[in-house]
């Protein structure tokens, strides 16, 4: 077996093929856009290069693709863990633990000698509404976004040396369900409040709801998480763009206080229902016509893809009042499903509320961490207890 760094056309090639030959005869895979894997390769189109850097590599087998792995690094976060941390992604691999070691070997040296002690994984180079975790219950059809792998990956990673750093859930709303009548009957009361609105995105004034959206996500976080990279509304705002054809202004929400913003709901259509439908992740005119064709006879189900109620606010019900308003315009579409992906064990609160609405547990991820040092003190994330040096100085 032959490990080969992606440098040139040939090898993005391949980099690309590989999950393609892999998965070929799976149902519950979705193949990507090429287009999404390689923008966030791209140094002009990803910001974490700004402060990082990231690599990537092939592994044959007499010539044929049998595993690829992706390592990078970003200043800004690496630094706030006790062990200076980078991360691995999307890694794919045949049933066979060397060449598994190889690729996991190979991430994890060039790693070190970038002075990380650590890396997580499986992530995203960039921020963790997509390619995040490793599936390890709930084999089925994925959302737009959430990472879906063979069941023999966890062995994979649990007998390298990785130990789970915190698990992900991900919850199903099915509207056949209806809401119980005390939970509608608050969210309307809650709307009747003079102090309090509603309302859905309006793209015309994307950037508005944009700069919103990041004043609430850094306050959040900020108070969720010590040491909290600042969102930076111009890489949100690329986002936006970039997945413009995708949205729908309907599903997108916010509540807003005596005209401040206090809380969000952001659900993207899953577009996987149609990217089913499309060969190998080319966007060509083929496909592009096949997109449109789809696009609204296909799709019945979202992904709530990040949510968030500012701290003072998360007390008020305002999260259940969006939850009706968005849940309802769904409804109203045609739509019979919502995923609620992902929150993270140590994340009690919103666990809780989602089973309030009536959503139940359907998948889990677990985003694993490896320390070099194998006798290092290795913690479990807990938002709780997590505590880093005030005075670790950025490298």
């Amino acid at each position: 077996m032959t490990i080969i760094e992606v440098k040139d056309k040939q090898t993005i090639r391949d980099f690309l093929d590989v999950p393609k030959l892999l998965y070929k005869d799976d149902p519950n895979w979705t193949c990507p856009l090429d287009m999404e894997i390689e923008k966030t390769f791209n140094p002009a189109r990803n910001s974490c290069f700004n402060h990082g850097d990231a690599r990537r590599w092939i592994l044959k087998n007499e010539g044929k693709p049998v595993g690829r792995i992706a390592a990078f690094y970003d200043k800004n976060k690496a630094y706030q863990n006790l062990q200076p941390t980078g991360g691995i992604g999307f890694f794919e691999c045949i049933n066979e633990e060397a060449a598994a070691f190889l690729l996991f070997d190979t991430a994890k040296d060039w790693l070190a000698s970038q002075g990380m002690q650590a890396m997580d994984g499986p992530i995203n180079f960039g921020e963790n509404f997509v390619n995040w975790g490793l599936l390890v219950e709930g084999f089925m059809p994925q959302g737009y976004g959430m990472p879906y792998n063979f069941p023999y990956y966890r062995n994979f990673f649990e007998s390298y040396g990785f130990k789970t750093y915190f698990e992900q859930y991900s919850f199903h709303d099915l509207f056949s369900r209806p809401y119980p009548a005390a939970m509608r009957a608050f969210g309307e009361r809650l709307w009747k409040k003079p102090e309090f609105s509603f309302r859905h995105i309006e793209m015309k004034n994307a950037e508005k709801y944009i700069r919103d959206l990041v004043v609430m996500y850094d306050k959040v976080w900020s108070d969720f998480l010590e040491n909290y990279t600042p969102l930076k509304f111009e890489d949100l705002y690329q986002i936006f763009k970039d997945a413009k054809a995708m949205l729908d202004e309907r599903y997108i929400w916010f509540a807003y206080h005596n005209g401040d913003p206090v809380g969000f709901l952001i659900v993207f259509p899953d577009i996987n229902q149609v990217l089913r439908k499309l060969k190998n992740g080319k966007l060509n005119f083929w496909n592009i016509l096949r997109l449109m064709y789809y696009k609204k006879r296909t799709i019945t189900r979202g992904r709530l893809l990040i949510s968030g109620v500012i701290p003072e606010f998360q007390r008020t019900g305002v999260v259940g009042g969006m939850y009706i308003k968005l849940t309802d315009a769904m409804r109203a579409q045609g739509l019979e499903e919502l995923e609620l992906s992902w929150v993270g064990d140590y994340n009690l609160t919103v666990n809780r509320m989602y089973g309030q609405f009536g959503a139940t547990k359907e998948k889990t991820h677990i985003t694993y961490r490896c320390l070099f040092d194998p006798n290092a003190p290795f913690e479990r994330f807990n938002n709780l207890s997590r505590k880093f040096s005030k005075d670790r100085k950025k490298e």
